[in-house]
């Protein structure tokens, strides 16, 4: 299977992508004094690490019929020092909200995640050192 996407440039520091299934996202850079801010290329990979393990977290715990109230994750990324410029380590902290939360099918949920699912955990790895905490809050 492949991916085709289409990126135009708008102007300035500013591109259109559109994604295979058709929806479009802005990115780029904003210059100092923009009034708009714009999401940096960069910042959307830790998104897209993000999503991808929450899909499955979510996808997952539904299927051990585990409701959640809420559920957010964390994600930091440290940039090497020289160019080009790559997050080397990254940090992901899954933090779930709820009443008597199953923390060993939320552990199985998220292990299952980064071990097995995520093909975007698994881009990472080759190029950063990923640290991963459990936060459980009532």
């Amino acid at each position: 299977m492949t991916n085709k996407v289409i990126t135009k440039w708008s102007e300035g520091m500013s591109f259109e992508t559109i994604s295979p299934n058709g929806t479009s996202l802005r990115l780029g850079s904003s210059l100092e004094g923009d009034s708009e801010k714009i999401a940096s290329p960069k910042a959307l990979m830790l998104s897209s690490l993000a999503v991808c393990s929450g899909i499955d977290v979510v996808s997952i715990l539904e299927k051990m019929k585990i409701e959640l109230k809420d559920f957010k994750i964390k994600t930091v990324g440290s940039l090497t020092q020289e160019h080009p410029k790559y997050y080397n380590k990254v940090s992901m902290e899954y933090h779930f909200y709820g009443d008597q939360l199953d923390k060993e099918k939320i552990n199985k949920a998220v292990n299952l995640s980064i071990t097995k699912y995520c093909g975007v955990m698994e881009m990472f790895r080759s190029f950063a050192e990923i640290t991963t905490e459990i936060y459980y809050n009532s």
